[in-house]
């Protein structure tokens, strides 16, 4: 019997791993197939505080990864594919094998969709990218493109031109899902320049391997050119990795799971943390505040069990 099994290793589960380790909790980390989450695909963070110079993401991982352990987390890479409430303790299962635990924080996250298109994986974090936020400032007096045509897209691309030369936003159809206020801020910019009926068919890196341009095809006419881009920026939704929970906690329309508080699932001893059930920030920091709160609820609980 476990008494903390944390289930994600990016900045939710890492923090609530320190949080939780410091308070004698000995919790399991289980980090899945994709140790240190989103972070450990980004290059350079510089909006994380206390790092004035920035910092890579997978450095800023490792380094919370070693203080969780310095205070006595231990991890695994299993990866969870079910979960039962039905036992009197949370029990879930990993890589085959049923696990028992007083409390269990989910800090899953959510997995950015993308085109799925050839040399993906190693462009992200090199002129590929889903977070304007993060990466914007990178990117400044040069032109970009952003992929999508909801609400988030023309957030990304009104973000954007802080920072770039011309925003492209692309988009397959020939008028934008987003709510009118967001089109009428989009369609009022100098900067953003709409490419309608549209699609991304490739990718062209440079010989140093970062985003040089994109080959764009019409969809009705079938033209294709190429449009000279420093970055990309997909925007064409995240989904919450709450595949072994489906049914079994509550989740809204989209499959982020929802809190009653700051980290408390409905279920007793489950908690919540970082970008499963955050679909509007989903920064390190705010992660980080949410794994924070997610650890210290737990103790709580457990202190409780004990009384």
């Amino acid at each position: 019997m476990e008494k903390v099994i944390i289930v994600g290793s990016g900045c939710a589960g890492l923090t609530a791993a320190i949080y939780a380790a410091r308070a004698n909790l000995n919790p399991l980390v289980l980090e899945g197939r994709q140790p240190g989450g989103q972070l450990s695909t980004t290059t350079l963070v510089e909006n994380f505080p206390g790092f004035p110079d920035g910092i890579d993401g997978p450095a800023l991982i490792m380094n919370m990864h070693r203080q969780a352990e310095k205070f006595g987390a231990r991890f695994s890479y299993a990866e969870v594919t079910d979960f039962d409430l039905s036992n009197k303790h949370v029990r879930i299962m990993a890589d085959d094998e049923w696990l028992d635990t007083q409390a269990l924080i989910i800090a899953s996250g959510a997995s950015a969709r993308y085109l799925g298109l050839d040399d993906e994986e190693k462009l992200i974090g090199h002129g590929l990218t889903s977070c304007a936020t993060c990466d914007g400032a990178f990117y400044k007096n040069v032109p970009v493109c952003v992929i999508g045509g909801g609400d988030s897209a023309a957030e990304e691309a009104l973000f954007l031109t802080r920072f770039a030369s011309k925003v492209y936003l692309i988009h397959r159809r020939d008028q934008m899902r987003a709510s009118k206020i967001m089109q009428d801020r989009v369609f009022a910019n100098e900067k953003i320049e709409p490419i309608w009926n549209t699609v991304v068919t490739k990718y062209i890196p440079d010989e140093k391997g970062e985003m040089r341009a994109v080959r764009l095809r019409n969809v009705k006419t079938n033209d294709e050119r190429e449009l000279e881009v420093a970055c990309v920026f997909v925007a064409i939704g995240h989904d919450p990795n709450t595949k072994a929970y489906e049914g079994k906690l509550e989740t809204d329309p989209d499959g982020y799971l929802i809190k009653r508080n700051l980290a408390e699932s409905k279920h007793p001893g489950v908690f919540i943390a970082g970008d499963v059930a955050d679909r509007v920030y989903r920064q390190a920091v705010t992660a980080a505040g949410s794994g924070c709160a997610a650890a210290i609820e737990a103790e709580r609980y457990l202190a409780e069990l004990e009384a």
